[in-house]
């Protein structure tokens, strides 16, 4: 019993003996007091490691204080500390430690320690391995960006600490995938990088990819060929291919001071003008050096005589290549590690083509989405009753001013286009049947007056546009929730408002079918499209029916607008935008078939979207790409892809 006391005695006063002997902040800081008191970029890193590896708690506060210019040296005796203001001008002094206070001194006994900029951001890079492991997430999220943006080797291992403590599952995941990703560049242990690399494989992530680059990274070595270059060699070149021809290769040998340089006609000419003496150059007379035979003739002449460096031959430079070998070698030393980084990058690269192609799949779907939308009205007009309305572009331009004015009105965007969505409808149904009932009705079965006639239509109603509204652009705002867009990985993403673009062609589609299989409109629309005197003798009036479908395809054409003016400018012209679309869309797809219509739109926007990827600098070429293809198209399928059934087929 009396030993166990003993030692319980001994092991307290070992412990507070240990803690008399632990250093300070302040001696610490006083140790390091003349670096900090004249800080510069150059000089400070000791400090800053010094305070850092004394592992004392209040560091942190002490780094971030220096790092905002909180910090104050009392003139007196060195000592620094943080400081309060006071009312009447002086400062209170507070311990980094302890936290005591200390009687207010005046300004002109105290010393602020202001950092420049490069000592500040050594102090943040300092201030990151405290941070990964502050309570706050906010500043772990920092410290991860911090790491993120300038990845250091001295910073793996506070992030790996720190991992196990990680109780915020997206903090965590992150400084998972940044340690890993810091193994790969940074740890010393060859297997350790290996397992990295190897677990994060066919990874599609822009980081992952980046921090492989400089892994595979190589530099050229030119050695004699009886020998090969240190290293870790990725390849042999071999001179004369594609990868390095002749005349390259033996550019790399002068450069590298292993064979001499080729003189160019320029240099011959100067070497000639400078040995001119009496009006001859080696012997010859000036007059007769007028062809290149000559000039080099005179020129070797002069090597000759030891004036000037000869002439390298082809025969000097296959002598010369002959002599060399050529490799690419690795930056990184380990076999091993580039083996392992290749593969990966190989897989990750062919995920990127799958992706990629995803990718452009699902931007030629929302670019058919939107052409199905714009087309679909014309699809009705055009299909039905054989009109080719010009106008059909301004119909969907005063669907987007139709929801550019309810926003005027209705500021909370999401009430505002849940109204502008039937009023858009309402108004552009008007104006198809006061455009059927004062123009189109007249001139059936003309189609030539009929285009005409509706051209100056379109042109009278964007120059009323640009009367009301101006010719700027004007904003038709989609609701918070439709802001961003979904993103599947670092290469897939599709935006949330063509997500609605999308949802809404379909709910078009399937009003369409509906009203056209389903009810009595549809069912007299059909008739009147298949046989008109057959329906009319059986008492279906074609007229009525015309004058309807038109304002049905006039007020689809409206709702199309308002979805359409959610991403692309709402202008007097862009109807134009997207007439020519819409007439393709239904001529490819079968004139007065809605699933020909769908099929049309996806076959444009699939192929416009494959010629915009294959030439993504010029747009105008997948305008132009598309129509000669659907030249070539109708030329083999001149009724669509779907074609009309019945006797309305022959027409």
């Amino acid at each position: 019993m009396k030993t166990l006391l003993l030692a319980l005695c001994f092991a307290m006063s070992f412990g507070h003996w240990a803690a008399a002997q632990a250093p300070s902040v302040q001696d610490v800081l006083q140790s390091q007091r003349a670096l900090v008191e004249k800080s510069s970029r150059r000089t400070i890193g000791p400090a800053i490691d010094a305070l850092v590896a004394s592992g004392l708690p209040q560091m942190q506060n002490v780094l971030e204080v220096w790092q905002d210019k909180q910090m104050w040296q009392r003139r007196a005796d060195g000592m620094f500390f943080t400081a309060t203001e006071n009312s009447d001008g002086t400062y209170t002094l507070q311990d980094f430690e302890t936290g005591a206070q200390f009687e207010a001194v005046a300004s002109s006994d105290l010393k602020q320690l202001k950092p420049n900029s490069g000592v500040r951001a050594m102090i943040a890079t300092a201030l990151v391995q405290f941070q990964l492991s502050d309570p706050d997430p906010a500043k772990r999220a920092d410290a991860l960006n911090s790491i993120s943006r300038d990845p250091e080797a001295a910073l793996l291992a506070p992030l790996r600490a720190s991992i196990a403590g990680e109780m915020d599952a997206d903090i965590l995941a992150r400084k998972t995938r940044l340690e890993r990703l810091m193994s790969m560049a940074y740890d010393s242990d060859v297997p350790t990088r290996v397992a990295a690399i190897t677990e994060m494989s066919g990874d599609l992530g822009v980081d992952f990819r980046a921090t492989l680059n400089p892994i595979l990274s190589t530099s050229l070595a030119i050695v004699p060929t009886d020998q090969t270059p240190d290293g870790n060699i990725a390849q042999e070149i071999l001179v004369g291919g594609d990868a390095l021809p002749s005349d390259a290769a033996y550019a790399l040998l002068v450069e590298a001071e292993d064979a001499p340089a080729q003189v160019t006609q320029d240099a011959r000419d100067a070497a000639l003008e400078a040995n001119i003496e009496g009006g001859r150059i080696a012997g010859f007379p000036i007059a007769q050096l007028s062809s290149e035979v000559t000039r080099d003739l005179a020129y070797d002449a002069l090597v000759t005589q030891g004036l000037v460096p000869p002439r390298v031959t082809p025969d000097d430079i296959d002598a010369s290549l002959a002599n060399y070998r050529f490799f690419d070698v690795y930056a990184e030393p380990s076999a091993e590690v580039t083996t392992a980084a290749k593969a990966a990058l190989n897989a990750s690269e062919a995920r990127v083509v799958i992706s990629q192609a995803a990718d452009l799949g699902l931007d030629a779907l929302s670019l058919a989405s939107i052409y199905f939308l714009a087309a679909i009205g014309l699809a009705i007009t055009f299909g039905v009753m054989g009109v080719i309305n010009m106008a059909h572009g301004e119909f969907i331009m005063m669907g987007a001013y139709t929801g550019y004015v309810v926003q005027l009105f209705v500021p909370n965007h999401t009430a505002s286009i849940l109204i502008a969505v039937p009023l858009a409808f309402v108004v552009t149904f008007a104006a198809g049947v006061a455009l059927e009932r004062l123009v189109v009705r007249w001139l059936y079965h003309r189609p030539l007056e009929t285009l005409l006639a509706t051209f100056g239509v379109s042109i009278a109603l964007q120059q009323l546009a640009k009367n009301i509204f101006g010719t700027q652009a004007r904003p038709l705002t989609s609701p918070a929730w439709l802001d961003g867009a979904w993103v599947i990985n670092d290469v897939v993403s599709i935006s949330y408002i063509r997500i609605a673009i999308f949802v809404l062609a379909l709910l078009f589609l399937a009003l369409f079918l509906f009203i056209m299989k389903r009810t009595r409109l549809g069912l007299e629309t059909r008739a009147v499209t298949q046989n008109p005197r057959m329906a009319a003798s059986m008492g279906i009036n074609p007229d009525r029916v015309n004058m309807l479908t038109f304002g049905l395809g006039s007020g689809i054409a409206g709702i199309a607008g308002v979805a359409i003016g959610l991403f692309a400018k709402v202008t007097s012209e862009m109807g134009s935008d997207y007439i020519v679309q819409s007439f393709m869309t239904v001529v490819v797809g079968g004139v007065g078939n809605i699933w020909g219509t769908l099929a049309g739109a996806a076959m444009i926007g699939g192929f416009q979207k494959g010629v915009e990827f294959l030439n993504p600098s010029n747009t105008l070429a997948a305008q132009t790409y598309m129509i000669i293809f659907i030249i070539i198209f109708i030329q083999f399928r001149p009724r669509g892809i779907i074609a009309l059934k019945g006797r309305a087929a022959g027409d």
